[in-house]
């Protein structure tokens, strides 16, 4: 869906014009100092520049109530917009130092970088992008997202990434079991899945741009629809087919496993009762089970969003995913230079209630940090939308906005650039335990991950990024392809 750039100028012309009318307002009731105190003495001014703008969170990114026998999941979605920059140009935008690949795969040691070039990893000086990467990628979503094919080639050639149409594929899982099952997947009106799809399909393919994508699409943000579009991943992964009967559309299993890969899956709820069963039985549209049954297939690894607020969400709290989390990146205002990184005080994470905890934090942690429980996340990666990341889109979102650049945060970007990360490494474990006994194994090793220890998140900021692991980040970010 393409709009003209006259629209998106305006549209973003009548955003900047709001957003200035509700700062000078802020600004007129902003209350003076009490009768007889005299005001205090002005510091020097420092000509700092900043990229003013406006924090954005979807209306897919809000969590849903429960309703009786129908779960819901949301995206981990949060959108920057800085002000002052036109929808039609393309990044790096000149004075912003927000993500691109190559910035975040120098930073997390990725790719060598040419000396001298780009010491603290500058987004606007970092050329170096990943590559190697192979097998196959599923990236689970919900709702169509039409310009899928074109957003991901267009983000590929704009930053210099090698892509094929031969490396992708959407996939509609509407099965019978589905509760669209023959009239195929609709589109969100809204548009929040659709920048979720291009965000999660972008950031896979920078990480790990030799891999074969496949975009499995749910018919809705429900579990029942969410169950059989992650039965319909799991064979593209193991065997490069649907397995689904195109006459009765009734989902099969693969008659025998060639492939390998991973699995990402950006979305969440909360907890539920019935989550650490491993059933994954199909019963009919409208009655199928996302469990813990659902992430067991043989050479797939499954990775999955901590949230975007205080506690715990499932899938990502299931022992058998990759629990991704959020942490906030440091650069200086005005040379957009690397400082550091700390934990995003939005990162989810904590202790369930429901999962027991896995062997690979029994084993690997003190038996006083997870106390019999599973505790997430298990590894992070940049998610603060005020240092986020890059992701072409082309779908309106909340009907109003046009733009097609857009700056990205959530532990939406987590899962996928996490999955694109160990596809690349090239290890393929057998399964998500394998995988997350090999992290928290290395989790001390240096050169492997790098241990955040600063910044707050959780409840009333009362969880602290520590030494080793804690709910703010897990056990860190990867610092190179080894080690996971």
């Amino acid at each position: 869906m393409k709009h003209s750039i006259e629209l998106r100028t305006a549209a973003f012309a009548a955003a900047l014009v709001f957003a200035l009318a509700v700062s000078g307002l802020a600004q007129e009731a902003e209350p003076g100092l009490p009768h007889g105190v005299s005001d205090p003495p002005q510091a020097t001014l420092v000509n700092v520049p900043s990229v003013p703008g406006t924090l954005f969170i979807p209306k897919s990114s809000v969590a849903q109530p429960p309703q009786p026998g129908k779960l819901a999941a949301h995206t981990n979605v949060q959108i920057y917009v800085p002000a002052g920059i036109k929808p039609d140009e393309a990044p790096p935008f000149p004075g912003s130092g927000f993500e691109t690949p190559a910035s975040l795969a120098c930073h997390y040691g990725l790719v060598t970088e040419p000396l001298g070039i780009s010491p603290n990893c500058n987004p606007n000086l970092t050329t170096v992008n990943p590559t190697g990467g192979k097998d196959t990628i599923a990236i689970v979503d919900a709702y169509d997202d039409p310009e899928a094919p074109s957003d991901l080639a267009y983000f590929s050639a704009q930053f210099g990434i090698p892509f094929s149409v031969s490396q992708f594929q959407v996939v509609w899982a509407n099965t019978l079991d589905s509760s669209c099952s023959f009239s195929g997947v609709g589109v969100d009106n809204t548009g929040g899945w659709e920048i979720e799809e291009s965000l999660d399909i972008e950031w896979s393919h920078a990480m790990a741009p030799g891999a074969t994508i496949y975009l499995v699409e749910a018919c809705s943000n429900y579990n029942y629809d969410f169950q059989q579009a992650v039965l319909v991943a799991n064979n593209l992964v193991q065997c490069g087919q649907t397995e689904i009967d195109p006459s009765t559309l009734a989902l099969g299993t693969c008659p025998k496993v060639t492939g390998k890969g991973e699995v990402s899956m950006s979305w969440g709820e909360g907890e539920f009762t019935g989550e650490n069963t491993t059933n994954c039985a199909s019963v009919g549209p409208y009655e199928n089970p996302l469990d813990d049954g659902c992430f067991e297939a043989k050479d797939v690894v499954y990775f999955a969003s901590s949230g975007d607020g205080p506690g715990v969400l499932y899938p990502s709290v299931s022992p058998k995913v990759v629990s991704a989390g959020g942490t906030s990146n440091r650069r200086n205002p005005s040379t957009f230079d690397w400082i550091a990184e700390a934990a995003w005080v939005d990162g989810g994470g904590g202790q369930s209630t429901i999962e027991k905890e896995p062997s690979y934090q029994k084993t690997y942690l003190a038996s006083t940090v997870c106390a019999t429980w599973r505790c997430v996340p298990d590894l992070s990666f940049d998610s603060d939308p005020i240092t986020g990341v890059y992701v072409y889109d082309t779908f309106p979102i909340d009907y109003t906005s046009y733009y097609t650049w857009w700056v990205v945060g959530g532990t939406s970007v987590a899962a996928p650039s996490l999955a694109g990360i160990v596809n690349n490494a090239g290890r393929f474990a057998a399964s998500t335990d394998a995988e997350l006994t090999t992290i928290y194994k290395n989790q001390g090793v240096t050169t492997d991950f790098t241990d955040i220890t600063a910044g707050f998140c959780g409840f009333y900021m009362g969880f602290s990024a520590v030494t080793g692991w804690d709910p703010c980040t897990g056990v860190g970010v990867v610092n190179g392809h080894a080690g996971k």
